[in-house]
This record gives C-alpha cells, sequence and structure tokens, in this order.
C-alpha cells in the first residue's frame, strides 16, 4: 500500500493510521473509495505535497553508517550506531525550497533511506525489530558544513548544522513494508540539476535496519511515526568540495520508493 500526502487532513488521517487506528480513520471500503475519488485522481504536477508524517515525536539521524561515506571522508566509523536529532522545523515536503540560511556557505546534500516506525518500542531487541517498521521514504539530511566545522572541544555543532530551518525534505510518501522485500538491496542516488552526485546501494549500510532500532530504543521509547534516517553513501560535498548553489534542484531517488525534489535557495 502506498500512501501518498496531498494534504494536511489526509496527513493527519495516515498518522492515526500509522498508530494503529485505522479502523477509526477509515471505517469501511465504501469511505474509501470515496477518499481515493477525491484525492488521488489528480496529476503530480497539481499536487501540494506536504511531509508524509507531520510533527513526528522524532526524527533521528545515524552519521556514517556506509563503508563508501566512511572511506570519502577518511574516518574510521563508529563501534555502534551513532545518533544525532533533527528538529520538527526542518522538516518540508517534496517540491517545497530548502532555504540555506543567509549566513551559511558551505551547504551539503546527503540521500537517505528513512525508517517510519509503526509500533511503540523500547528496548527493542534487533530480532524483532523489523516488527517495528512501518514503511519507509526518502529523506535529504541537508547539512551546513561551515557551522559543523571546525568542530570545538565538545564536538560537533549540531544545531545549526543539522536543524535549521527546512533542513530536511522528506517524502514524497511512505511505502509500506510490505511493498519492500529487502530494504537492504535498494540503490540510492542524488542529482544537483542533472548531474549525478551520490549513487550506491543500501547493501552498503555498516548497521542494517534491525541494530538501528535496537540502538535507538536502548531507554528511548519510539513511538507510531518517528522517523529514523539509516545514513548517506558517498558523493557528498564535505568530500568533494563541491557544495549546493542558489538555485540548485535536488532529485534524491531511492528505487521502489520514488524521487524527492526539492530547490535550493539561498536567504537573503
Amino acid at each position: 500500500m502506498r500512501s501518498l500526502i496531498a494534504s494536511g487532513d489526509i496527513g493527519l488521517r495516515l498518522l492515526d493510521f500509522v498508530r494503529g487506528q485505522a479502523a477509526k480513520v477509515i471505517r469501511s471500503n465504501s469511505e474509501v473509495a470515496e477518499l481515493l475519488s477525491k484525492n488521488a485522481v489528480h496529476s503530480l504536477e497539481s499536487i501540494k505535497f506536504h511531509p508524509p508524517i507531520p510533527n513526528p515525536e522524532k526524527a533521528l539521524f545515524v552519521a556514517v553508517n556506509y563503508w563508501s561515506h566512511a572511506r570519502e571522508l577518511k574516518v574510521d566509523p563508529p563501534e555502534k550506531p551513532y545518533f544525532f536529532v533533527k528538529l520538527g522545523n526542518t522538516l518540508v515536503a517534496h517540491g517545497s525550497p530548502v532555504i540555506i540560511p543567509k549566513t551559511a556557505t558551505k551547504p551539503d546534500h546527503e540521500v537517505e533511506l528513512a525508517v517510519v516506525i509503526g509500533r511503540e518500542g523500547k528496548y527493542v531487541d534487533k530480532s524483532i525489530a523489523m516488527n517495528y517498521v512501518f514503511g519507509y521514504t526518502i529523506v535529504n539530511d541537508v547539512s551546513l558544513r561551515d557551522k559543523q566545522t571546525p568542530m570545538p572541544r565538545l564536538g560537533i555543532r549540531w544545531l545549526h548544522a543539522k536543524s535549521f530551518d527546512t533542513g530536511a525534505p522528506i517524502g514524497p510518501w511512505i511505502v509500506t513494508k510490505d511493498e519492500i522485500e529487502d530494504p537492504h538491496d535498494l540503490g540510492l542516488k542524488l542529482k544537483i540539476n542533472d548531474e549525478v552526485r551520490q549513487e550506491g546501494s543500501t547493501s552498503d549500510m555498516i548497521f542494517r535496519i534491525p541494530e538501528l532500532i535496537e540502538v535507538a530504543s536502548d531507554g528511548v521509547t519510539l513511538k507510531p511515526g518517528d522517523i529514523m534516517a539509516t545514513g548517506t553513501p558517498q558523493g557528498v560535498g564535505a568530500a568533494t568540495g563541491r557544495f549546493l548553489r542558489d538555485g540548485d534542484v535536488m532529485s534524491a531517488s531511492i528505487e521502489r520508493i520514488g524521487v524527492l525534489v526539492n530547490m535550493v535557495v539561498f536567504e537573503r
């Protein structure tokens, strides 16, 4: 079942569905048919998208989780998944602009597979972790490298580097877990305008989704609708020196999910 979010109302309905309240949301086949007839017969070009999950409680991102990305940065991967958080102000939809703060000089792109959590869980063992997955979507972890580095003595400056307004485009929709047999065998690609900048496969993950869920849920209750981004392959500007420019169009695609498109706009 593929869920395409075209309005805030449908987004809220989907969030209720993810939370396991489908009986309260859609009561009959006739209601499904009515919903589809009203909302799913338009061309994609005519639709205003919203983030597929409105206001998730948590948006978790894992750093350096692809072998190719670790190699291009010339760093040793962490011994365990290393998470950081993006705030709710970062989430924007397919087709919305990504606004680069006027004080930033090195904006960067990162195409990532995002897991949508479907069940509440804490201390989830990796052997059953996939039971907590509702589905998958695409996220672009736009990052401000000049604000991330140089790193102060206390560590990376996560707030302004990662949580600036509009810094996490997500969507266009959620593909439910049953449609993707193996989320660790999907091609990823990111194009800037017509040029491929990133290309890889989720098979290159250092820590796979079950282990990410196990580690993330250690003392932290995962909730339905939470987002977990799983890392990015090689080709980021931090390694190549090629950063985003005003007017660039980012197209982040993942096999069997779709394409997430957003324009870069520099704040004046």
